[in-house]
């Protein structure tokens, strides 16, 4: 169940026509233009491998588009609520569209990032202490009050982030008291709850998982190095402020612990196909759950993609593969 790559495979024969994609990516999120590369890179990846691909947005004129011209299956490139939160799925379920990804009910989980810290915590996965409340709490009983119990609680530094979300959108480090209700602010501008969660120190790791028809394996990690010591949005998207090690420079115990890990919360939250676990492995080589991305991002410098190289495989490979399942099992 841990092994980090899934074995290569012979590859299907094609069949008489290609397999026509429609992958959707755009949507009206803070994320828009994250997903709209990522769908950009999957489409002419899976043309590279022999698919008939076309991006589509996610919009009032994706569903009779669909209805016109039937897709054999749909890959969602769509980041932020539109893709993540289950319910494009839902709508994708009762138009009978298949689609590779994770079922809306798991998605709706995977998205409340303090309901799947719960899950995974229940299956005897490590995560941080944590603490999630809404924008209410604070005003109706006192932000100071409520804040100096989480630091007792929690301890310094914390990590604040938006309770749902993705990219690290409003993710903050916090080292100081003072600093705590700035971050609690620019926090909930992204959503109505906030996580409040004990700082771990150590090396993090993106953790892909991929399903292509044999269970949930997982690839080797991508360890994360971000130049400020916190991998949020900036250090994501900006060019030089992060530096990616794939496979990641970690002991084959800690890598094989790490596989383990992604796989078990995979499982856990009823994950399907594809799936990233970011997570923070201690000096001590304990490795902690952060949160899961059902639709991680696919552009050139993603991490996903990243993985399926240190794998040994062809990004539009594995996706015409999971594409190609999809379709074959809504035949």
């Amino acid at each position: 169940m841990s092994e980090t790559a899934p074995a290569a495979s012979p590859a299907a024969a094609p069949p008489a026509h290609p397999l026509r994609a429609v992958v959707l990516a755009g949507g009206l999120t803070f994320e828009r233009e994250v997903s709209l590369s990522s769908g950009t890179q999957v489409v002419e990846e899976l043309t590279r491998a022999g698919l008939d691909a076309e991006l589509r947005d996610a919009d009032a004129e994706l569903l009779p588009g669909l209805a016109a011209a039937p897709a054999d299956a749909v890959f969602i490139a769509l980041h932020g609520a539109t893709g993540e939160d289950g319910a494009l799925r839902a709508v994708l379920d009762l138009a009978g569209v298949p689609y590779v990804g994770s079922p809306a009910s798991a998605c709706r989980l995977a998205w409340d990032k303090p309901a799947a810290k719960s899950v995974v915590r229940s299956a005897g996965v490590t995560t941080p202490d944590w603490v999630a409340l809404p924008h209410s709490t604070f005003r109706e009983l006192g932000a100071g009050a409520v804040l100096d119990l989480m630091v007792a609680r929690l301890g310094l530094p914390l990590m604040v982030k938006p309770a749902s979300g993705g990219s690290a959108l409003g993710v903050q480090k916090v080292g100081r008291v003072e600093d705590l209700p700035a971050a609690m602010v620019s926090c909930f501008a992204y959503g109505d709850t906030v996580m409040v969660e004990r700082y771990v120190d150590g090396v993090e790791l993106a953790l892909a998982v991929v399903d292509l028809g044999d269970g949930p394996r997982a690839l080797p990690a991508v360890e994360i190095e971000p130049a400020s010591g916190v991998f949020d949005y900036t250090s994501r998207y900006t060019p030089g402020l992060t530096e990616y090690h794939a496979p990641a420079r970690v002991s084959d115990e800690v890598a094989e612990r790490a596989a383990a890990l992604a796989v078990q919360v995979h499982e856990a939250l009823g994950l399907a196909d594809l799936s990233r676990t970011d997570a923070i492995v201690t000096p001590d080589g304990e490795v902690h759950f952060l949160e899961v991305n059902v639709s991680p991002g696919l552009t050139e410098t993603s991490m996903f993609p990243m993985a399926v190289e240190a794998a040994g495989h062809e990004l539009g490979d594995v996706l015409a593969r999971l594409l190609a399942r999809r379709a074959e099992i809504a035949r």
